[in-house]
């Protein structure tokens, strides 16, 4: 077998047991004497309980108890429902009190022997309330408007100016206005929600569907007002997340609440349309861009101002505007974030969380200021290139956005593209070319990884990350493989248990870096001790050679750099020094580099598609983005992270929109067959390939995130082809066959 190293397409060490169905996801766990619990929710979006009768419920065989308000355990740390340590922390519905804040808000457990047993006794539970009015979401909620404290990366600013804007557009002599809206949309991973909880005395056991195991077990020992280490949790697999996983939300707590109520273990899998409300949601918004630019069509002035919502109990502000502040160069720059409040459960990160919906408007009204130039797309991104951070004024650590440009539009075939709409047909359909920048944020958190070294050659690495389905145990094994030379089989990785050491959420782009980082760094420090064993070691070859002379290479072997021929296997300079292992623990954080320098990954993204205006259908005919995101680890998982964005941005651009009835904020289409996504016949041609850049100030591991690069400038490449094919401007997603008919008609 060769040896598989950083950027190796190797296979995922845990597809296998997925490929067979031995991987035992967390709604898959089973305890002795476990009960289920089935949840009943809320039917009105604001009031008060009055009265819960489960009498016909406790009836029912294999029913043994029905938790609420009324009977459910008192939280010793609920004082600090709304932390402040961890932005993705909310306020969470807990049984503590009875006051209905949204429809769908968990009001009840039924705990039961079997599953049916347990469903058919929620059906049974009824609820009487004292009903308060709606205050509803987007677009018809509009009342109370408010300035967020904060948004959810802390070190963003919620608004910012910068130079005159009035004046920018008194210069101007070409300028767009427009309005573009985004609505709500639910994460929906495969998996849903699903946990069990059992207590043995005062410890707590968790087998959790969670992005972020040390983070849930943090929150939860918070809570329950106990020592961090009397909580364990533990995510073997996890079938998806994208941030709704990241959050620890109401049922995490209420079934370890449960059984403790019960005495006996509580398993918890929530139904899909549960999921519609109490996990978060991606929140709608309502963005107005201004650009204008002299006849050059050099920026001279851009306003973004974003209308975004939130729960009436809890704050999450959508930071659409922050990319509209750092991707072009403009002199005078105004951005402003307002939210509503709504009974509606609190919004939370989803896949390129402001970034999504943020770069579909600011790349769509780039589009359309430059169609009102008569300049090529990409030719007014290019006058327009930030060679340095403008927000921050700072450098950047990396930028290789030309090379996207260039390598993209060359393989897309650009420049072919007509400059007039509805110039392309094939057939009956009319046919657009449309492109979108994309760019995300390199976000870093604290993480911890022990390496250790084993005298038979081989790697321990103990990390407590969690995979949600990225590769990340994959790539954590290539990484720790690469400092030492050896084989990823060489390479042992114990993960996914808050009894390793604590590490970040996998949200945000971030797990690599963080995480990565942490390992990389144990396995060098691990390296080092290896290296100063052999120094000092005089029956080494290596005796007294310096450190800096002395490399790891392919087969586990210690080595003069200066003179290959003279070194040792690594086995035999431990048989020598005692057989005993070599280990480090590092605890990685990021430095001072975030203030010297703007670190992010970027790219472009070329779309083409079809378009039947008699029956309003849009097919996504072609898709290609090339990106640069620093060190790419694993080329097969890195590609199928940027493709699984650009998907995710057909379905935002073309079919996801969660439906409320405005009388009663009650979600109409909570399944997934009303909830529209794509389906293998929706996605065509699709490519993405990834530039070649290196960037050794980001973070020891020398990577920027892709998980969310691939989705963000995607849905405005689509939304801007549909324009060029029918020559009429799509501004409120998801652009469905309805509104390609209605201006199809005018």
């Amino acid at each position: 077998m060769a040896k598989k190293l950083l950027g190796d397409p190797i296979n995922r060490v845990d597809g296998a047991l997925k490929a067979t169905g031995r991987a035992r996801y967390s709604g898959d766990i089973k305890r002795p004497g476990m009960l289920h619990g089935v949840l009943v929710m809320s039917t009105v979006a604001n009031g008060k309980i009055t009265a819960i009768d489960t009498a016909a419920t406790l009836k029912l065989p294999g029913v043994v108890n029905v938790m609420t308000h009324l009977n459910a355990p008192k939280l010793a740390g609920i004082d600090k429902n709304k932390a402040s340590e961890i932005a993705t922390d909310r306020v969470l519905q807990l049984f503590q009190d009875d006051l209905v804040h949204y429809n769908n808000q968990p009001i009840a457990m039924v705990l039961a022997d079997t599953l049916e047993q347990a469903t058919e006794g929620a059906s049974l539970v009824r609820v009487t309330y004292q009903i308060q009015p709606v205050k509803q979401p987007l677009p018809t909620g509009k009342a109370d408007l408010a300035t967020p404290k904060q948004l959810p990366r802390i070190d963003d600013q919620v608004d910012t100016k910068r130079g005159d804007l009035a004046a920018g557009l008194g210069a101007a002599t070409q300028r767009i206005e427009a309005t573009y809206t985004t609505p709500t949309m639910n994460h929906n991973a495969l998996e849903p929600h699903a946990l069990l909880a059992f207590w043995e005395g005062d410890k707590l056991t968790m087998y959790n569907a969670t992005q972020g195991i040390s983070g849930c077990q943090k929150r939860v020992a918070e809570l329950f007002g106990m020592p961090k280490e009397n909580v364990r949790v533990i995510t073997q697999f996890l079938g998806g997340g994208f941030g709704s996983k990241g959050t620890t939300f109401s049922h995490v707590l209420l079934t370890p609440m449960a059984a403790k109520l019960v005495g006996k273990p509580v398993r918890l899998v929530l139904k899909r349309e549960q999921m519609f409300g109490m996990v978060g949601n991606r929140s709608a918004t309502e963005q107005t861009l201004t650009l204008a630019t002299g006849n050059d069509g050099k920026l001279l002035a851009t306003a973004h101002h974003s209308l975004v919502q939130t729960s009436d109990f809890d704050d999450f502000a959508e930071p659409a505007g922050t990319i509209t502040r750092m991707l072009y160069a403009c002199s005078n720059l105004d951005t402003t974030h307002k939210f509503i409040r709504a009974n509606i459960g609190t919004p939370t990160p989803m896949r390129a969380p402001g970034e999504a919906p943020g770069v579909f408007a600011l790349e769509s009204a780039i589009d359309e200021m430059a169609a009102q130039l008569k300049m090529d797309p990409l030719a007014f991104r290019l006058a327009n290139y930030a060679e340095k951070d403008p927000n921050k004024d700072k450098p950047f650590s990396s930028k290789s956005l030309r090379e996207c440009y260039r390598q993209g539009a060359e393989r897309f075939g650009w420049s072919k593209r007509p400059a007039e709409p509805r110039s392309l047909k094939n057939g009956h359909y009319l046919r657009g070319m449309g492109m979108g920048t994309t760019v995300y944020p390199m976000n870093r958190a604290e993480s911890s990884a022990l390496v250790r070294l084993k005298p038979d050659g081989t790697l321990q690495v103990e990390t407590g990350t969690q995979d949600l389905g990225t590769g990340t145990f994959t790539i954590m094994t290539q990484i720790a493989a690469e400092v030492f030379g050896v084989s990823p089989d060489q390479v042992t990785l114990s993960a996914g248990d808050s009894i390793y050491p604590a590490s970040s959420v996998s949200g945000g782009s971030r797990c690599t870096s963080s995480t990565g980082s942490a390992v990389e760094q144990a396995a060098r420090e691990v390296l080092k001790k290896t290296k100063q064993l052999a120094f000092k070691d005089s029956k080494s070859p290596l005796f007294n050679v310096a450190e800096a002379d002395i490399v790891a290479e392919k087969g586990g072997r210690l080595q003069q750099k200066s003179n290959p021929k003279i070194g040792e296997s690594i086995t035999n300079l431990l048989k020598r020094n005692g057989n005993n292992p070599v280990e480090a623990t590092v605890q990685s954080k990021q430095g001072d580099e975030k203030e010297k320098y703007s670190m992010n990954a970027f790219g472009a993204v070329f779309a083409e598609v079809e378009v039947d205006e008699l029956l309003g259908e849009v097919r996504v005919t072609r898709l290609l983005g090339s990106f640069a995101a620093g060190r790419i680890v694993n080329l097969k998982t890195a590609r199928s992270q940027v493709l699984g964005g650009m998907v995710w941005a057909v379905s935002m651009a073309l079919h996801e929109k969660t439906a409320f009835d405005m009388r009663t904020n009650r979600v109409m289409n909570a399944n997934l067959a009303e909830y529209h996504v794509p389906v293998n016949a929706d996605i065509r041609e699709i490519d993405g390939f990834f530039i070649e850049e290196a960037d050794d100030i980001v973070n020891p591991a020398g990577v920027k995130g892709i998980g969310e690069i691939g989705v963000v400038g995607t849905v405005a490449a689509i939304a801007n082809a549909i324009y060029h094919a029918t020559g009429h401007r799509f501004r409120d997603l998801p652009i469905t066959v309805d509104k390609v008919l209605s201006l199809a008609s005018r």
